[in-house]
């Protein structure tokens, strides 16, 4: 059932990501946004060193695999291009919820938790509640099924 609501609700932002995803060369596995900014302009480093997102400055940027990052500070900006793994969302961005249930949708970047050194987006709030409830489970099932869906269209799902 959730499945089908998450599905449902969200076909305009799955196809949005979709084009996004092809217009500016990142591959289907970055959620960006139009114009190829990765977790729409928030700093990912800012989540670890201020343990909240923070706009980063536009003109404090890194690309990494097509996609552009904004940074708070030139501090963070080096901190990132010395290890981007480290701060990047899981599962390119998308919703840590929705790629478990098998979706890619839109992971907002103000919906966050950070789970054994690693960075966890959601769509929603009530879609936080209900990956909250079993963290670890969604989890391992996500991780599984990325290895499916990384390179997926979101569309086609």
């Amino acid at each position: 059932m959730i499945k089908n609501m998450v599905r449902g609700t969200l076909a305009a932002i799955v196809v949005a990501t979709a084009l996004v995803s092809n217009a500016f060369g990142a591959g289907f596995d970055v959620n960006a946004t139009i114009t190829g900014l990765g977790l729409r302009g928030v700093d990912p480093v800012s989540y670890y060193t201020n343990g909240a997102p923070q706009d980063g400055d536009f003109s404090i940027t890194a690309v990494h695999n097509d996609v552009t990052y904004r940074f708070t500070s030139e501090e963070n900006r080096d901190l990132f291009q010395q290890n981007p793994e480290k701060y990047l969302p899981q599962y390119g961005g998308f919703c840590a919820f929705g790629t478990a249930m098998g979706v890619k949708v839109d992971g907002d970047p103000n919906l966050w938790k950070i789970v054994d050194g690693k960075l966890y987006l959601n769509l929603a709030p009530s879609i936080q509640e209900r990956w909250n409830k079993d963290i670890p489970g969604f989890i391992a099932t996500a991780d599984t099924k990325w290895g499916e869906l990384k390179d997926v269209n979101p569309s086609e799902l």
